[in-house]
């Protein structure tokens, strides 16, 4: 017997705004699902987009990037490239057959851990209104994406000898 679906949602958050907010928001003692399985990078522009899609691959209902707010960047630019890449990650993931809710971008300083909290926790509900995403197996088990995600880890990993 089942119970009625819970999501998880992984978060990739920058270790110098949007990780320690969730920080303050702990130590704050503010509530957000625990939906959210939180992953420090150095930079949401650090973010690779396979990291997204394996995320997806693998399970998660749904993708949550937050990073500094714009031009307050501590590595100088780099969140407007988190952003250019966020934007094009949602439209394959569209082309794909993937809700765009699925996968968010949000920006809060160190010191909004209550917004970010609010963030975490309307996402949860959007994802669970979604529903679970159940991507068509194939023969092998595997859905398309993550397919083609181990067909180009065995490509990076192959060196061809001189």
């Amino acid at each position: 017997m089942t119970g009625p679906f819970e999501p998880v949602i992984l978060g990739f958050t920058c270790n110098w705004c949007s990780y320690r907010a969730a920080d303050l928001a702990g130590t704050a003692r503010v509530k957000y699902p625990p939906n959210i399985r939180l992953m420090r990078l150095m930079c949401s522009g650090r973010l690779d987009p396979t990291f997204v899609f394996k995320a997806l691959a693998s399970g998660a209902d749904g993708v949550l990037i937050s990073g500094c707010h714009p031009g307050e960047c501590h590595y100088l630019e780099q969140n407007y490239k988190a952003l250019r890449r966020f934007l094009l990650m949602r439209r394959l993931l569209d082309q794909m057959g993937i809700e765009p809710g699925r996968v968010k971008l949000v920006w809060a300083s160190a010191a909004e851990g209550v917004k970010l909290a609010q963030e975490i926790s309307t996402m949860v509900e959007e994802v669970r209104a979604l529903g679970p995403l159940n991507w068509p197996r194939g023969a092998n088990g595997h859905n398309q994406l993550s397919v083609q995600l181990e067909t180009e880890e065995v490509g990076r990993e192959y060196q061809p000898q001189a």
